[in-house]
């Protein structure tokens, strides 16, 4: 496996990373490294160790083990680092006794990057009112105005933990898109966990996927995408010599996702896999050999 990227080249790099709470582990032996200005897919079952990741990357808790470096410095030991990132959490904390007016003046008051004019678009894309209260929205508006804040801030790292769930499609792609545009204007790095993984096709470039508080893949999404093979066939076929990360019976025959090591036997179709095909194929797999910064080495090969 190769080397995590250094810190100058990350803005989110985790060496040996554990979390516990009391006799629960909720994250072991993390080594990963997301490049700065990376949009970065994290993804994992409930419970997996994602929002305990982010909390962690947004300097809100400290890790039990390992080292944590963001931007280059210590999340929550860092006072610096407070004005350069941004997260919302998957409860959107906001203050229900303040109207959407005084959440923005808020916002406007604490940081001094604020921009006005994105998060007002952002507010008005959703057709909320200054005047409302925060604690009479949906959790759908409540998330719009969190992601108002969040952007607004012009953060250097934006950390999401599934800040779109209580969205319908439309909002979703609304925002997903304001989302892209200001990363891509700014060259914003973006951590986005999701349990919508179509949501991150075509999105994300960088993967991060998390099982049982453990890496299992990290890399860019091409890079990954294109060390694996699907496979369809008829059942039996063989496949000797490669890393068979899921082989199942299928309606005809058996399809399999593989890291392969070599040419693949006659009788199966073979194909890249989406990324939604690969991920699910991990995640009904959790037993497969992790395969963290394997596509790194690889890519520099």
């Amino acid at each position: 496996m190769g080397e995590p990227q250094s810190a100058t080249e990350s803005a989110v790099v985790g060496t040996g990373v554990g979390k516990r709470y009391r006799r629960r582990e909720a994250l072991r032996g993390c080594d990963f490294a997301i490049p700065a200005g990376a949009v970065c897919g994290l993804v994992g079952p409930n419970g997996s160790g994602k929002s305990t990741l982010l909390s962690l990357a947004a300097g809100l808790r400290q890790p039990s083990e390992g080292e944590l470096r963001v931007l280059g410095l210590r999340p929550g030991l860092d006072e610096e680092l407070r004005a350069r990132i941004a997260y919302v959490a998957q409860d959107k904390p906001l203050y229900p006794r303040l109207t959407v007016a005084d959440t923005l003046r808020l916002g406007r008051e604490l940081n001094p990057r604020w921009d006005e004019e994105l998060a007002a678009e952002i507010l008005r894309q959703g057709q909320l009112q200054p005047g409302s209260r925060i604690g009479q929205l949906s959790g759908g508006q409540r998330s719009r105005v969190a992601l108002a804040l969040a952007l607004g801030k012009r953060p250097e790292l934006l950390l999401l933990d599934e800040p779109m769930a209580d969205l319908d499609p439309l909002a979703r792609h609304q925002l997903m898109g304001t989302l892209m545009g200001q990363a891509a204007e700014h060259g914003t790095t973006v951590v986005i966990s999701s349990h919508i993984l179509s949501e991150l096709e075509g999105v994300i470039d960088h993967l991060l996927l998390i099982d049982g508080g453990r890496v299992r893949l990290d890399g860019p999404v091409d890079g990954i995408l294109e060390s694996h093979r699907l496979l369809h066939g008829s059942e039996g076929l063989p496949l000797d010599g490669h890393g068979v990360v899921e082989l199942r019976r299928t309606g005809r025959g058996s399809a399999a996702l593989v890291r392969p090591s070599g040419p693949i036997a006659e009788g199966w179709q073979v194909e890249t896999p989406s990324l939604e095909e690969l991920l699910l194929a991990y995640l009904r797999a959790p037993e497969a050999t992790p395969t963290a910064h394997a596509s790194r080495t690889e890519a520099a090969a």
